[in-house]
């Protein structure tokens, strides 16, 4: 199992008060733990959107199921799908929906992915604390990541050149990204990212260029913003106002850059990933996405 990286201290304290709300679900006897012959694995791998919140998840989990072992590993929401297509993990993470050429291909293989939306997230837009701009429109956002707009003077900022980054392109985010903004959900829309967008592995990896870069611009899932980045409010048609991601604006759909986040399996699931799966969906584990700045699904 991978260690969780760029964990901050709100992230530690959320996480410890669900382990004590979940504590009176332990087993603290030895003699309870099963043998070692009789744990079933569930492995679990793709978006690293998601990544912490399912370790946070499989951490939580295993305390009251220890007759379960989950193995959790990110790569991208590509690198899931491609697994679960090869029929090599028992659960795929993504950030965005399979797309109909995955599908195509699971289903040659034999396999029927079937969707489970896990939880919901903001794409926040992000930028130094120092750039004075605190708000665009997802117009004025499709213009700088497609390279029409390439000044901050242009959008009300400094006369600073924009520099522009991504999620790398097996990330579903990037996908979503460049689907729902910089096309702005036009399917017949072929706009793609300036070919000088710098692309990084991480969120971790983009925020950390955006804390020391006065002229970045990035996106990111609402659960992985700290305190020390600037979060941009984005004028949303259905609010007519500029709008800061949260949880109250993702659930009343006044802030336009919100998605669902899923878990596909190989057919419908069954045994220990259906318990698995139908946990996920409880007030318990819901608390645990509330806690990593997530948007828990209604219960």
């Amino acid at each position: 199992m991978v260690e969780p990286c760029g964990k901050h201290l709100r992230m530690y304290s959320l996480l410890l008060l669900v382990c004590l709300l979940l504590s009176g679900c332990r087993r603290s006897q030895a003699e309870d733990l099963p043998d070692s012959s009789s744990v079933k694995t569930i492995e679990n791998k793709g978006s690293d959107t998601i990544v912490n919140l399912a370790l946070a998840w499989a951490e939580a989990y295993q305390e009251i199921h220890p007759e379960v072992r989950l193995s959790v590993t990110g790569g991208g929401s590509g690198t899931g799908l491609a697994a679960l297509i090869n029929g090599t993990v028992d659960i795929a993470n993504a950030s965005r929906r399979i797309k109909p050429e995955e599908q195509s291909q699971a289903e040659a293989n034999g396999i029927t992915p079937v969707e489970h939306i896990i939880a919901r997230d903001a794409i926040a837009i992000i930028v130094n604390l120092d750039n004075p701009v605190n708000r665009l429109t997802i117009d004025q956002i499709s213009d700088i990541y497609s390279g029409k707009i390439n000044n901050w003077l242009e959008v009300g900022g400094e006369d600073r050149p924009i520099v522009r980054l991504s999620r790398e392109t097996n990330s579903g985010t990037h996908v979503f990204f460049l689907e729902e903004v910089i096309r702005k959900g036009d399917k017949n829309d072929k706009t793609l990212f300036s070919t000088d967008t710098l692309l990084l592995p991480s969120s971790e990896g983009i925020s950390a260029e955006i804390r020391q870069n006065p002229n970045a611009i990035g996106y990111d899932g609402l659960g992985y913003v700290t305190e020390d980045l600037k979060v941009i409010a984005v004028y949303s048609d259905t609010a007519e106002d500029f709008v800061i991601p949260s949880a109250e604006t993702v659930d009343n759909q006044d802030y336009p850059i919100a998605r669902d986040l899923y878990m596909y399996t190989a057919g419908e699931p069954t045994d220990e990933i259906k318990t698995y799966l139908n946990w996920i969906l409880s007030s318990e584990a819901q608390m645990i996405v509330s806690a990593l700045g997530f948007v828990p699904i209604a219960q």
